[in-house]
């Protein structure tokens, strides 16, 4: 290596890298590998549940939760939430458990970086749909690591609010990171890929 490219090789990287992401994007051509990605490096989605309430009853609700698939570069793919019943998406989720999640790189710092706006099909988006399930046992501790490690000030929410920890058991997958239209990968696929 000559002295020069010694010098600019950690920047090339860092143009790989977001910022606060320890791991490149991965190649678009690697869809589940992208999913897996997005759904690592995106601290919060919106959830997309069917309103139980009046006035909009049956009607698509989005809200916005906080999502950790795991400690930083120890993600599992997956999403986790911390949950209480007086929230009223959760109150959907009593109801009707389906739902869908989606996230985004427009939280990172990655699309600002490389110019890419929100609603772009290369600022990478992954949409999960599937059932919030409530957590117990050995699962219910993975997603406490998970979640309290990105979200430290979850530890001190109100205790009177019966927190609860849950999962969204994904059935559907679908990925937007290119021109072209949406890719879809299969939850086997998912699991399966190193992010």
């Amino acid at each position: 290596m000559t002295p020069l490219s010694v010098l600019v090789a950690p920047f090339v990287l860092l143009l790989l890298i977001g910022p606060g992401a320890a791991s490149p994007f991965p190649p678009r051509n690697e869809t589940a590998r992208v999913a897996r990605y997005v759904a690592h490096h995106c601290d919060w989605g919106a959830l997309a549940t069917l309103s139980s309430h009046s006035p909009v009853q049956g009607q698509p609700f989005a809200n916005v939760f906080s999502v950790s698939d795991g400690p930083r570069e120890a993600g599992s793919g997956v999403p986790y939430l911390y949950l209480t019943t007086m929230e009223i998406s959760v109150q959907d989720l009593q109801v009707n458990p389906n739902a869908s999640l989606t996230m985004s790189l427009a939280q990172t710092h990655f699309c600002k970086k490389e110019g890419f706006d929100p609603q772009s099909p290369l600022c990478a988006h992954i949409i999960l749909s599937g059932s919030v399930q409530q957590l117990d046992g050995a699962e219910s501790d993975a997603a406490k690591l998970a979640l309290f490690s990105r979200h430290p000030e979850m530890e001190s929410w109100p205790r009177d609010h019966n927190w609860f920890f849950a999962k969204l058991n994904i059935t559907n997958i679908w990925v937007l990171d290119y021109f072209g239209g949406i890719k879809t990968v299969t939850p086997d696929e998912y699991y399966s890929a190193k992010p």
